[in-house]
């Protein structure tokens, strides 16, 4: 697998609009037995949007935040924003993928969207399997939206924006089936606000209490919903956020631990290493030498 050295940074792919189209904010791709782009084969990346990909035919491998896939036929793939993806390996592909931005979402009048179980993907998934009811369904969506896409018009965006809604929504039923996620309550609720707000500022906000004033609720009580919730501290959410960083940027770059401790928001890289020893167990540079081994 291709490490990027000192002087490089996991690259981010903002989506970039057909020449049919030109939308900047959502993208079809369709595969018939042809091969991808080959440019970032190997290379540890990020995308800036979503990506869901209904794969027919593949046998290719790719890694997703460290976990590889050998994708399987009729199964769909999904990632989000800033997860790091490795393309193993290309091989023909027969598949529909489909790449929006949060600003697509928000272009909708409904805003739940963005709240989906797919989208919000709380279990850390990215593999959903597909009954033959299922395959079918996703078809004739698939079906449609690529009918609307090659038709632009006035209506194309309103119309694209209610098929995705429909797909995401059927999607995120099969997600809670496969990855058994509770009913919404308001703790849930604030569970989740909780988990996105840290994804959006685990590299400043190190503290519990920073999280309590970004939702407008006190330190104590965010603590016990956490607590009551998911069976964790809240502040182990907010730890788990940063190892987890901490293990794509040594897994993937060959960034010093200095670096990655000031990306990071620790004051400095003594500090950084005796926090991913408690959590993990190893040191960082420990942990770099094992994971690279194991993947060889």
């Amino acid at each position: 697998m291709h490490i990027l050295n000192d002087n490089q940074q996991v690259p981010v792919y903002s989506l970039e609009p057909d020449e049919v189209t030109a939308n900047k904010q959502f993208r079809l791709y369709t595969f018939e037995g042809s091969l991808p782009n080959q440019t970032d084969l190997l290379v540890p990346h990020r995308k800036d949007h979503y990506l869901l990909v209904f794969i027919r035919q593949a046998g290719s491998r790719q890694w997703i935040d460290m976990t590889p896939y050998l994708l399987k036929d009729n199964t769909v793939y999904f990632t989000g924003p800033n997860q790091i993806i490795v393309k193993e390996e290309i091989n023909q592909l027969w598949s529909t993928g489909i790449a929006f931005t949060k600003e697509f979402l928000s272009f909708q009048e409904n805003a739940s969207v963005s709240n989906l179980p797919l989208i919000q993907n709380p279990k850390n998934g990215h593999e959903l399997l597909l009954a033959e009811t299922d395959i079918n369904f996703v078809e004739d969506i698939l079906a449609r939206i690529t009918t609307e896409y090659q038709r632009p018009s006035e209506w194309q965006q309103r119309m694209l924006a209610a098929y995705l809604t429909v797909l995401l929504t059927y999607l995120s039923r099969l997600y809670t089936e496969q990855f058994t996620t509770s009913d919404a309550s308001l703790d849930t609720l604030q569970l989740k606000e909780f988990q996105a707000k840290i994804n959006e500022y685990f590299r400043e906000r190190h503290e519990v209490s920073d999280y309590a004033s970004l939702m407008h609720i006190s330190a104590g009580h965010l603590s016990e919903v956490v607590k009551k919730q998911s069976g964790k501290p809240a502040i182990k959410h907010i730890h788990e956020r940063l190892v987890l960083e901490a293990r794509r940027l040594l897994f993937h770059t060959a960034t010093s631990l200095k670096e990655i401790a000031f990306n990071l928001g620790f004051s400095d890289a003594s500090y950084f290493n005796r926090f991913f020893k408690r959590e993990t167990g190893v040191t960082p540079t420990e942990y770099r030498t094992n994971i690279r081994k194991m993947y060889q």
